[in-house]
């Protein structure tokens, strides 16, 4: 598979081609860096909030419906999504009717009018996915775990943001946020798939050519502290306790990274990882349960996360905690890293088979800085990975130091998880 072909007009925004001319789809993918790590505590969940109210009508199609109704009318997949370092519209649509769908996402990001009756019908939309959020017992979990471990600052706080922040967001707010995040410098279009190039380029510069260069403010930095293991524990009546236990890493950038999704794919990647066979096959203790890194760009977490028996639950937490204390302090055999790193590659490769899965991969890496690599040194990366890397990088994030556990379930003290809470 070819790199991705970069193009970067004068005015700083970034345009990614990856062609594929055997495909019968294409997909256009803008990403803008703004996301909660960009937000201050007055806005937070305003980068969510305007990633909807753009589909609520733009300076030409102003009226609530026309664009989901004009994307439904070509038989195109759209959707957008926010995340804490950027935000993303995309329409994936058959190669023969790509130009109008590159036409309607630019059109998307360009114009969008911010009517204060839609912001009003929204907002309500919007507490409604916080509820929605709030009743999800393992995703309330990952969002307790990620307040436990970075605290009160953007890095911590929820994407969808607070609802009493919500609920006073207003027109001047999406305004004034969308003339410091949306800029060029800050902004990536992937287009990947089957089109014409030369015209796909040539619309984008008559749409996107005549902006004017601006540079976005920076991210702050992320403040990490912690010298003891940390534990949160939110009561709430469940047939089930759900937890997150794990400890701090490091940045997406570190290159340690390859070994660290090793790590995650031995402990809990797959029904043969070691804690799906121990706590789920052995123990029969859990329906879910499974382990992988989220990096960020100036911090990172490793962690576990499963939906567990209440009468087993300490037992769980110590099964755990003895997993990881054997790949700290165990090489893993040959014939198991052998084939933790063929599942990390199979499942690399068929995540890229559609052109939003290539746009996805490509447009990513270049929102957030990282270098461009392909499918191909992506994998070669993996391969390199040896058993002693893994090890290394277990003994260097597997410590007390690190350590955090979010429990959520019927339970109102922490004695009986504190005391258990250790490596």
């Amino acid at each position: 598979m070819k790199k991705a072909k970069k193009i970067t007009l004068s005015n700083g925004l970034r345009v990614l081609l990856v062609p594929e001319p055997d495909a019968r789809a294409a997909t256009a993918l803008i990403l803008v860096q703004a996301g909660s790590m960009y937000e201050t505590k007055r806005v937070n969940g305003v980068s969510h909030f305007l990633e909807h109210m753009v589909f609520k009508g733009t300076a030409t199609r102003p009226e609530p419906g026309m664009i989901a109704h004009e994307l439904t009318a070509l038989g195109a997949q759209f959707n957008a999504f926010t995340d804490q370092e950027h935000t993303g519209y995309y329409v994936k649509v058959q190669a023969g009717k790509f130009p109008k769908a590159l036409d309607i996402v630019s059109d998307l990001y360009l114009h969008p009018l911010f009517d204060p009756r839609e912001i009003e019908k929204e907002r309500g939309v919007i507490i409604q996915e916080i509820n929605m959020y709030e009743d999800d017992l393992p995703a309330r979990a990952a969002r307790i775990f990620n307040r436990l471990m970075y605290g009160d600052q953007p890095a911590g706080w929820d994407v969808a943001g607070e609802k009493p922040v919500v609920r006073r967001l207003g027109r001047d707010d999406f305004i004034g946020y969308r003339a410091h995040r949306y800029v060029m410098p800050g902004t990536v279009i992937t287009i990947a798939g089957k089109f014409d190039a030369r015209a796909a380029l040539a619309q984008i510069e008559e749409a996107f050519g005549g902006i004017t260069r601006r540079a976005a403010p920076p991210m702050r930095p992320t403040a990490v502290r912690q010298s003891a293991p940390r534990l949160a524990v939110h009561f709430k009546e469940s047939d089930q306790a759900h937890i997150v236990l794990g400890f701090r890493a490091f940045g997406m950038f570190d290159r340690r990274r390859y070994a660290l999704r090793a790590l995650g794919d031995i402990l809990g990647g797959g029904m043969s990882s070691r804690l799906f066979m121990r706590v789920r096959e052995q123990m029969g203790a859990a329906y879910y349960i499974g382990a992988g890194s989220d990096l960020s760009l100036d911090h990172g977490h490793f962690s576990v996360a499963a939906g567990v028996n209440h009468a087993q639950l300490t037992a769980v937490i110590r099964a755990i905690l003895e997993e990881c204390r054997r790949l700290r302090d165990e090489t893993v055999p040959a014939a198991e890293f052998r084939k933790s790193k063929d599942h990390l590659v199979g499942g690399m490769i068929l995540g890229i088979e559609t052109s939003d899965d290539l746009a996805s991969f490509y447009g990513g890496q270049e929102i957030l800085g990282r270098p461009a690599l392909s499918p191909e040194e992506v994998i070669a990366r993996i391969k390199e990975v040896t058993a002693d890397d893994v090890r290394a990088v277990a003994r260097t994030i597997m410590r007390d130091a690190g350590l955090n556990l979010a429990v959520v379930g019927p339970y109102r003290g922490q004695a009986p998880f504190r005391k258990i809470l250790t490596l």
